[in-house]
């Protein structure tokens, strides 16, 4: 990449370090804007390694060290940023928490990264406080927003409440960059069964997502990335904002993804690349057409799936050049890209062979199936610290994902002889909604308590949004005589889990379909489907 704007170390793994290529760019750079949000704040490149170094500072001054984990629970805004940033420059762990997340969703997470620093919205202290009550490690929180006074804490809570403005006051760190070995940053993500891992990022990782970027859709530092993924997950964070930051690019944050202001925000900050994940894409295409559809400067869309029928309308009303895909996980980073000039709806595009190996394997065997069969993805890096290290206190189930050698994805798909990979289900009892991956047995973990519940079973089946992904989906079996009814276990629902895992459909039927040694079937369940279920959407 010849673009003087770039990260000097662009393709030197002992350099991928993203605290260093805010150094550099910074010294090269200073006054040029590196980030804005649609409500108007602007951070420079120079600004964003200033802020940094004092929320290092401010972070050491509380006992912070390297190595050290720190829940942050931030909406996407530049408190997110200096946050990550300074964690970062310290050589600390950022623990990426979903801000939707409530009760035993939070708790969990909350609980297993042994942090004992965190930094909380304050529109989020209660929901935070609560899932926090008996977090023995916890010792301060830091509340952003606001007025920047700390709030009141709770009674008997033993957190030390502080304000998250106080990293102003701090002076600029000067300890020692972090190695691209060195664990950047924790984010939870929901498997088959069993609560959420905390995967553990070293910082080679996840540089490498935005190096993909870079690569997969020529970004360069004329470009404006539009960003509206939550920076608590690793697409926004790190294959955009990550991106932006190694090309020497503009990014433009949204708060949260919003199709009615999708093309006005693309046309006012003069947008030239963008992401959808999940059903965003659904819901951009959905919005009723108009005369300024194709008066942008969109230059490529990048859908992960990307749904024929959304690539045919982001190519044909909105004239978007390319729309290319993906495919990747937390823990693998992105070793599936599609490339710019090749139109492949429904493919998730070529391995990324300069920097991983990927085959298509009988998931009981883990031999490669023929080229056009359907098998299971298995991963492995071929640059070191390019991957996760494990997951979070996890050593069995670490070594259980890398049976035979390879990172077990239980996703099914197909690939050609060529490399080019096309995503086809979950093989994972994982349901996949708006973006997110939710699992099943937390969900039931949240429902089985309620009184009059016997047995429950959480799983996916279809949204009818065309490429919306999945819906959620509730079998429950009553107890006798209790009056349970499909409106009772859907209010306890939405009260005790986070949106995007609330349950569309609810079925009360007599039993669970079991195997012999009494598994669920929720591969029979999904068969049944949602024909007959009481529907949030109609009640």
């Amino acid at each position: 990449m010849s673009d003087p704007r770039a990260y000097s170390g662009l393709d030197d793994p002992d350099r991928w370090v993203l605290p260093a290529v805010l150094a550099e760019q910074a010294a090269r750079r200073p006054d040029v804007c590196w980030i804005e949000t649609t409500g108007g704040e602007t951070l420079s490149f120079g600004q964003a390694a200033a802020d940094a170094a004092r929320v290092a500072a401010y972070f050491a001054a509380l006992g912070v060290g390297p190595g050290d984990h720190v829940a942050l629970m931030l909406p996407n805004g530049l408190d997110i940023v200096r946050a990550w940033l300074g964690l970062g420059r310290l050589g600390a762990v950022a623990v990426l928490l979903n801000t939707e997340l409530t009760g035993a969703f939070l708790r969990h997470p909350l609980h297993d990264c042994g942090a004992a620093t965190a930094v909380v919205d304050a529109s989020l202290l209660a929901v935070f406080d609560a899932a926090a009550q008996g977090a023995q490690a916890l010792r301060r929180v830091l509340v952003a927003g606001g007025a920047g006074e700390p709030a009141a804490a709770p009674a008997g809570a033993a957190p030390q409440r502080l304000a998250w403005e106080g990293w102003r006051d701090a002076l600029p760190h000067e300890g020692p960059l972090p190695r691209a070995q060195d664990i950047a940053c924790v984010m939870y993500t929901s498997g088959t069964s069993g609560p959420a891992k905390g995967v553990l990022m070293p910082h080679a990782h996840c540089y490498l997502y935005g190096r993909g970027t870079i690569e997969s859709i020529a970004l360069h530092g004329d470009d404006r990335y539009y960003i509206v993924l939550p920076l608590f997950h690793a697409n926004g964070l790190l294959m955009q904002l990550g991106a932006t930051l190694i090309a020497g690019c503009a990014a433009i944050v949204r708060p949260r993804f919003s199709a009615t202001a999708w093309l006005d925000d693309v046309r006012r900050h003069r947008a030239t690349v963008t992401n959808c994940l999940g059903a965003l894409a659904a819901f951009v295409v959905a919005q009723p057409p108009s005369p300024l559809d194709r008066d942008h400067r969109l230059r490529v869309v990048k859908n992960a799936p990307n749904a024929p029928e959304h690539d045919a309308v982001f190519r044909e009303r909105f004239g978007v050049p390319d729309v290319t895909s993906g495919f990747g996980m937390t823990e693998v980073n992105i070793p599936v890209w599609g490339r710019l000039g090749e139109r492949a709806p429904g493919e998730a595009g070529r391995v990324y062979e300069r920097y991983f190996e990927v085959v298509v394997a009988d998931p009981d065997t883990d031999r490669p199936v023929p080229p056009g069969e359907l098998g299971e993805i298995l991963v492995r890096p071929r640059v070191p610290f390019g991957f996760m290290a494990g997951y979070h206190g996890r050593p069995a189930q670490t070594v259980e994902a890398w049976r035979n050698l390879w990172f077990h994805t239980g996703d099914a798909a197909t690939m050609t002889a060529d490399g080019r990979v096309t995503f086809v289900d979950r093989i994972k009892d994982c349901i996949r909604r708006r973006g997110e991956n939710i699992s099943a047995t937390e969900v039931e973990a949240v429902i089985a308590p309620l009184h009059g519940v016997a047995e429950v079973a959480a799983f996916a089946v279809p949204s009818d949004i065309a490429g919306g992904e999945d819906e959620v989906m509730l079998a429950v079996v009553p107890q006798p005589g209790a009056g349970l009814t499909e409106a009772r276990v859907a209010e306890h629902a939405l009260r005790e889990l986070p949106r995007f895992a609330q349950p569309r459909y609810v079925a009360l039927v007599d039993a669970l379909p079991k195997t012999a040694t009494g598994k669920v079937q929720r591969a029979a369940l999904r068969r049944r489907g949602s024909a007959g279920a009481w529907d949030r959407e109609r009640h």
